[in-house]
Parts: structure tokens; C-alpha cells; sequence
């Protein structure tokens, strides 16, 4: 036919997209070609987005060899605290506190700029083969069995899986005709990137507000990553602000312990709403990352989320070819969606129930809220299995999130 032929096509060069190809090119070396498709190749993101990368994804990263180039700009989260009050309030009281490390020596997550990560992970693709091109995915057809991928540069390629890993507006979803289940909460997350004075000694903090959590994130240094919820419209007014005006209305909700604050970067504000896809799978592709499901950042579980589908679809795509089969193998893809949706649905639905139950200022729901807070503050088993599952380690966690190779 003419086409360059592949394993697996990757439409989508973030953490989701380079992490899967990695992990099934260093399994499968020279028996796996492995091609990402991204038109922003060589060119720095600036998205100014931190995540907080928990313990399972980690020892996956690490195992892939993307993670040992972090070095110091990844900093631990050493303890979490959260509290509830209104931002006027003169004290927070904290209702619910955690210790920091998941095992002996393990923090619980750490805090990295997203467009460092890919830039890691960018090196450890190209040293194991994968191919990366600098051009989006155009369209794609199943074609006698197997994918046909058009370039928007002219190119064509066949593969035996095609994988979405373009996002939340992904294209490539739509093209597979894969419809989308959810809402939009009406509420953007305001990130910025924050200087200040005193150190934070790793410490990550979520308040939550009555228009939305308020979360400051340790990074590397004396600074931290908010994740501000606001309304829309107050979201947009806020991030158009002069420095001097936006540093005002933060410290109302940042608060004065870290001393005097400095704006490192231009705020940014996201629309935020929680969808899932009504299938994870079609024939010969597959979703993952923020191409399959939108969660609330309320617990910083949107990255992991999607890592988490990166493991389990390495996987099962590892396994079959290991048997002989092709990438895109029907039952190997079902096997896929089988350990994705209900872990996906889970937490999204935890998501939306924490960001119904905290984003008001209803007084019988505060007090229920609060004491519910303290009642697991006083659980330390509970905690534990709060943060090990979190962690992305309960159950049977897929090999890589438990820090094996495929």
C-alpha cells in the first residue's frame, strides 16, 4: 500500500503520550516500532502547569528512566494539610493532616513542572528509537485490518494501534466517533507559578473556600504552583489584573506564613468540568490520558490518572505482542478498558463529590464536612489507605506502577 508501517502511532507528545511509547519500546526494544505524533516537537510548552506526580506513576518514570533527570527540580511533598474556612477568615483551622511518605523513605508525591517532565521523557523516547515527528495526526481509518494515519504534513503511516493521547478536546477521539459523558462545573482553575519569602519546607496545603479549592503546591526552591478555583467570570477578571492587584487578592487566600509573595509567571485560568469517555476503546485504538477522561484537580490526580492508563495499557499491548500478536488485538485492548473504567469512574466520581461538598457556604454542610475531616484525621489506618490508594499502589497495582519492568 505504500505506507510506512508501525506497531503503534501515538497521536500526542505530553507525560501520557511519550510515557506509553517509552514503556513499549524499552519492553520490546527492536520489535516494537513506535511512532509519536505532536506538531509541537522541539519547542518549549511554557504552560506554567506543576503536577503532582504520586508514588505509583513515580516508580513507573523511574523505571522508564525519565525520572533520575529530575534531580532536585522534583521536590518531595513531605505532609499535606487541609482546612475550611472562608477567605476572610483571620484563622484556618487545619481538620485534616498527612504525613508525607507512603513507605519508609518514599514521599507520598512530588511536585515538577510539567514542561520539564516532558522534556525529560522527550531524551529517554529518542535514546530508546521511538520515532517522534513534528506533525499532528490529520485523520486515520481502519482499513483490511489494520490503521491507516494521515499526517498533516502529507505523511502516511499503517499501524496496528492507534493511540489517543491528543488531550481533552482530542481530535482524535472525535475522529473514532468515541462521544463523551459529563458537564462543565462553571469554575476555572487560576495556576501560577509563586515566589516567596520563607521556605515551605515541603509542605502542600489545600483550602478549601466556598467558590472552590485553593491549593499551594511545594516546588524546588522557594516557590510553589497554585491551583486557584474561582467562578468563570471572577476567574477571568482576576487573571487580566495588573501584578500589583492579582498579588492583592492572593494574599487574601494565600495568607501571610511564607512571608511576602512574588508573581513568577502570568496566571493562567482553565475552565474546568469532569467528562469520561463512553468507551476507551474502538477498533484498533485507544484512549488515555486527558483523551479519555476530565477530572476536578481538586486532588491533583488528573497526571497520575492518566499515567495510570499508561501502565495498563503498556501492559496489555506488551503481553499480546509477546504472544505474537498484533498491538491493536482486539481482546488486548478489552483487557485495557477492563482495568481502566472502573478505577476512572471511581475517582472521578470521588472528584465530583469532594467539589460539590466543599465548593459552598452552607452551614450544615460545613459542619458535616468538618467533622467528617476530623473523624478521618483521627484514623490512621484510614489515612493510610486514603493515600496508598491515591498513590496509584493498592490492589493489583499494574507492574509498572510498582516500580517493575514489563
Amino acid at each position: 500500500m505504500g505506507h510506512r508501517q508501525a506497531d503503534v502511532i501515538i497521536g500526542g507528545g505530553g507525560i501520557a503520550g511519550l510515557s506509553l511509547a517509552a514503556a513499549i519500546r524499552q519492553a520490546l526494544g527492536r520489535d516494537a516500532r513506535v511512532v509519536v505524533c505532536d506538531p509541537t516537537f522541539g519547542a518549549f510548552k511554557g504552560t506554567g502547569k506543576a503536577s503532582a506526580i504520586a508514588a505509583g506513576p513515580r516508580r513507573m518514570l523511574e523505571t522508564l528512566g525519565a525520572w533520575q533527570g529530575m534531580g532536585e527540580r522534583a521536590q518531595p511533598i513531605r505532609d499535606m494539610i487541609v482546612s475550611d474556612s472562608r477567605a476572610a477568615d483571620a484563622v484556618r483551622p487545619v481538620y485534616l493532616n498527612f504525613a508525607g511518605e507512603i513507605e519508609p523513605g518514599e514521599p507520598f508525591a512530588h511536585m515538577i513542572m510539567n514542561d520539564e517532565l516532558v522534556l525529560s521523557l522527550e531524551a529517554v523516547c529518542r535514546d530508546l528509537g521511538v520515532e517522534c515527528v513534528a506533525a499532528a495526526v490529520k485523520d486515520f481509518a481502519v482499513e483490511r485490518g489494520r490503521a491507516v494515519v494521515r499526517l498533516e504534513d502529507g505523511g502516511t503511516h499503517g499501524a496496528s494501534l492507534v493511540v489517543a493521547a491528543d488531550g481533552a478536546r482530542s481530535r482524535l477521539r472525535d475522529l473514532a466517533g468515541i462521544r463523551q459523558i459529563g458537564w462543565s462545573y462553571g469554575q476555572s482553575g487560576i495556576v501560577a507559578t509563586i515566589g516567596h519569602e520563607r521556605e515551605h519546607n515541603g509542605r502542600a496545603e489545600e483550602h478549601f473556600l466556598p467558590a472552590g479549592p485553593f491549593a499551594i503546591l511545594p516546588l524546588s526552591g522557594r516557590r510553589s504552583s497554585i491551583v486557584w478555583t474561582e467562578r468563570n467570570a471572577d476567574a477571568d477578571a482576576l487573571v487580566s489584573l495588573d501584578k500589583a492587584d492579582f498579588l492583592r487578592e492572593l494574599e487574601r487566600r494565600f495568607g501571610h506564613h511564607l512571608g511576602a509573595l512574588d508573581l513568577l509567571d502570568a496566571p493562567r485560568a482553565w475552565r474546568l468540568g469532569l467528562y469520561v469517555s463512553r468507551s476507551f476503546i474502538a477498533d484498533r485504538f485507544a484512549l488515555i490520558g486527558d483523551a479519555a477522561h476530565l477530572i476536578h484537580p481538586i486532588a491533583g490526580q488528573g497526571v497520575n490518572l492518566g499515567l495510570r492508563d499508561v501502565a495498563a495499557l503498556a501492559e496489555c499491548v506488551v503481553e499480546a505482542m509477546r504472544l505474537g500478536l498484533d498491538a491493536g488485538d482486539a481482546e488486548a485492548l478489552e483487557r485495557y478498558q477492563q482495568a481502566r473504567r472502573f478505577d476512572t469512574v471511581t475517582t472521578a466520581g470521588m472528584m465530583e463529590a469532594l467539589n460539590r461538598l466543599f465548593s459552598n457556604d452552607i452551614p450544615p454542610l460545613r459542619l458535616m464536612r468538618d467533622l467528617g475531616l476530623g473523624i478521618v484525621d483521627r484514623l490512621p489506618d484510614l489515612k493510610r489507605f486514603f493515600m496508598r490508594e491515591a498513590a496509584g499502589i493498592m490492589g493489583a497495582a499494574p507492574r509498572l506502577l510498582r516500580g517493575e519492568t514489563l
